[in-house]
């Protein structure tokens, strides 16, 4: 392979499950304190997506329905199902409760700064909860470009959403590092010529993005 290209110039990660506590996590707290299973949670989630022809997830992670009208669908559907009246409103301040912050990976993402790396963050998440996902790092010492799905209306794993980051941070993709812990967002970047890590614990995560910024640069695709 020529590796006669631009080396990585940017790295781009995730939010939630990188730079913070697993998102399961946070989930299997919330079902633990609401009684409400995630088993009957993605049921009523299917439900409402067969009615609405949408799925409510997506719809809110890119800003089309509202934080309300999202927690209004759920809260009836799980009603229905479990015979018992189910109110959800407050949802996100509990999920974030649960929510706690990757500070080994935070303080190397800050190292990476002061190294000379542009730097971004590319997250699926939701318009109402900006304050709260903020209050967990401090965002704008670290990061020159934040990319939230529910503000630019698509979401990972579309390639527009990538495309979007990359033009922000002024880099072609195969200048640009992308750390998810979803593995089909990382197959995604890489077939638009980002390099990619799969994020499965900090200790291996740092490890292969220094193998990866350490290895000879390639040629763009």
């Amino acid at each position: 392979m020529n590796q006669d290209g631009p080396g990585i110039e940017a790295v781009i990660s995730d939010f939630g499950g990188v730079l913070t506590s697993p998102l399961l996590d946070s989930f299997l707290a919330f079902a633990n304190s609401s009684g409400i299973s995630l088993e009957a949670l993605g049921l009523a989630m299917a439900a409402v997506a067969a009615r609405q022809r949408a799925n409510p997830l997506f719809e809110l992670e890119t800003g089309r329905m509202t934080e309300r009208q999202f927690l209004d669908a759920v809260s009836a559907q799980l009603t229905t199902q479990l015979g018992r009246t189910v109110e959800l409103h407050g949802f996100g301040e509990r999920y974030f409760e649960g929510l706690q912050p990757n500070q080994r990976l935070i303080d190397y993402m800050q190292e990476l700064r002061g190294r000379g790396y542009r730097m971004a963050i590319c997250t699926n998440n939701v318009r109402e909860w900006e304050p709260l996902w903020r209050a967990k790092l401090p965002v704008d010492e670290i990061f020159d470009v934040v990319v939230d799905s529910a503000f630019v209306g698509t979401r990972k794993p579309e390639p527009e959403i990538y495309q979007i980051t990359l033009e922000r941070l002024g880099v072609p993709g195969p200048a640009a590092l992308f750390i998810d812990d979803v593995e089909i967002n990382c197959t995604a970047a890489a077939d638009l010529g980002l390099h990619a890590v799969w994020f499965q614990t900090t200790e291996q995560a740092i490890e292969e993005i220094e193998r990866q910024l350490s290895a000879p640069s390639r040629s763009q695709q």
